[in-house]
């Protein structure tokens, strides 16, 4: 579904990913995980147009999409919801959530089956609905931002550290609810702090250090190898 072959980006001088090469297969869960400043942010940046790839490819179904403009990107097929959730304060939930399909021309009826299935997947924003974003507690947000991302529909979802400060209870939840998304057809990409959350749910992960992949393979064994635990995935 996705792959990406020697991809390099900068920030200014700052060589941020180093010929960076991926796949991600239709239906997987994939992991991206390393240490802060591996680079993990930035390939999901990469992906969905946010940072320039300076050279390198991405391929998405078959066809080219590397530098190509963000709304075109979400209309391919690819939504992120980014680190930090990103929502905005000052509207409501439904408000937020309507901005995730502000690129689709979509039908009455096609915006109401996306409304649907995101309150079906999260019944708190249905509760919430009405509320600004910016009074919501933090794992409200969290499903805000995901919400959001599926409102357009993706067939490739960007999950970029969505447990990040939240209570271990909301960490379970959160991780119970992207299986179900991944369950009802939806790829992902998993960018995550919490290593042996993310390897417990993904198929296969990639091993970020400085810019470069160090490690791939399937999740079980990078999780039960013990060497590979201590070298990179710290004491989880």
């Amino acid at each position: 579904m996705l792959r990406i072959s020697n991809l390099n980006a900068f920030y200014d001088n700052i060589h941020a990913l180093k010929d960076i090469s991926l796949e991600i297969q239709q239906g997987e869960i994939v992991s991206l995980i390393g240490s802060n400043g591996a680079g993990k942010t930035s390939t999901l940046a990469c992906i969905t147009g946010l940072v320039p790839a300076r050279s390198g490819a991405i391929i998405y179904k078959d066809q080219p999409i590397t530098n190509m403009p963000v709304h075109k990107i979400v209309d391919r097929g690819i939504s992120l919801s980014p680190e930090g959730r990103e929502v905005f304060p000052g509207l409501t939930v439904e408000e937020n959530l309507r901005l995730g399909m502000y690129s689709k021309k979509n039908s009455a009826a096609k915006t109401h089956e996306a409304f649907q299935r995101v309150y079906g997947l999260f019944p708190r924003l249905k509760e919430r609905v009405a509320q600004i974003a910016g009074t919501l507690s933090g794992g409200e947000q969290q499903m805000l931002a995901i919400g959001r991302a599926l409102m357009s529909e993706p067939e490739l979802l960007l999950l970029d550290e969505p447990s990040l400060g939240l209570a271990p209870n909301l960490v379970l939840m959160i991780f119970k609810l992207i299986k179900e998304i991944n369950k009802q057809g939806v790829t992902i990409l998993l960018v995550e702090q919490n290593a042996n959350m993310a390897l417990s749910i993904s198929n296969r992960a990639y091993v970020l250090e400085t810019g470069r992949i160090a490690l791939s393979g399937e999740s079980q064994k990078l999780m039960n190898d013990e060497n590979i635990r201590k070298a990179y995935l710290g004491n989880i």
